[in-house]
C-alpha cells in the first residue's frame, strides 16, 4: 500500500508532491481544525463493518466511512446501516485501483459509478472524496472540485491493512505520536484490498484508541 500522498503522472518525488497539498485544495484536517475525525476506508465489509459499528457505538463515537462502490453493491444493507447509525460517508471509488495507472476517462467513469451507487443505496449525497491509496491524478482532482466535494486525506494512519500489523502496532502508529486538535485518522473496516483478516486487528485496537483520545480530552467530529 502506498503512503498518504497524492500524485500526478508528470511529477516525481513524494516530498515535492506533499508540498502541493494546500495549493491544490486537498485537505487533511477537520474543517474547523477542532476535534478529531475518525475515518474508515474500503468498506462496507460483511464482517468488518458491523464489528466496527459495534465498537463505535459502545463508546458513543461516530466516524466517516469512505465507501467503495463495488462493496456497496455486495453489501447494500450495511451501507444503509452506516448512515442510519448517524455516521458520515464519503466516496472512495467504485473499484479500488491506483489512479496513476488509469486514464482520465477511466477515472471519471469510476468516480461517477461509485458516487451513483453510494447515493442510490444510502440516500445520502456525496460531500467528500478520498482516492484509493490516497493518490489523486489530475482528472480526479478536477472532477472532485467541479462537483464541490471536499478532497480529504489524513494526518495519521494505523497501517492496519498490513499482514504484520497487530492491535498494539495499530494503536501506537495511529495515536502514539502527535495527534491533536484537527487530526484526521485513517483505519480500515475491510480486508478486501489489504491483508486477509486485517479488520479483526483493527477492531481489537479500536476500544483502546477511542479511550486514549477521550482521555486526552478530544472529541470526535463528522465535520471533516
Amino acid at each position: 500500500m502506498l503512503s498518504g500522498a497524492y500524485a500526478f503522472p508528470a511529477l516525481a518525488g513524494i516530498g515535492a508532491l506533499r508540498s502541493l497539498r494546500s495549493p491544490l485544495g486537498i485537505a487533511d484536517h477537520t474543517v474547523n481544525g477542532r476535534g478529531y475525525g475518525l475515518t474508515f476506508d474500503d468498506g462496507p465489509h460483511r464482517e468488518g463493518t458491523p464489528a466496527v459499528l459495534d465498537a463505535l457505538a459502545a463508546r458513543g463515537v461516530r466516524a466517516t466511512f469512505f465507501l467503495v462502490g463495488e462493496q456497496v453493491a455486495r453489501n447494500p444493507s450495511l451501507a444503509a446501516e452506516i448512515v442510519a447509525a448517524g455516521h458520515g460517508i464519503g466516496l472512495h471509488c467504485d473499484r479500488h485501483r491506483n489512479q496513476l495507472v488509469l486514464g482520465p476517462r477511466a477515472v471519471r467513469e469510476d468516480i461517477m459509478r461509485g458516487a451513483a451507487r453510494i447515493e442510490e443505496t444510502t440516500g445520502a449525497a456525496i460531500q467528500r472524496y478520498r482516492p484509493p491509496y490516497g493518490i489523486f491524478n489530475a482528472a480526479a482532482l478536477a472532477m472532485v472540485h467541479t462537483n464541490g466535494w471536499r478532497p480529504l486525506l489524513w494526518t495519521h494512519w494505523g497501517r492496519d491493512w498490513r499482514a504484520r500489523a497487530t492491535p498494539d502496532s495499530i494503536f501506537t502508529t495511529l495515536v502514539g505520536g502527535d495527534v491533536g486538535e484537527g487530526s484526521v485518522l485513517l483505519l480500515h473496516d475491510a480486508d478486501d484490498y489489504g491483508a486477509e483478516g486485517s479488520w479483526r486487528r483493527t477492531v481489537a485496537a479500536l476500544p483502546r484508541v477511542l479511550a486514549e483520545l477521550e482521555g486526552r480530552g478530544m472529541s470526535w467530529t463528522l465535520d471533516v
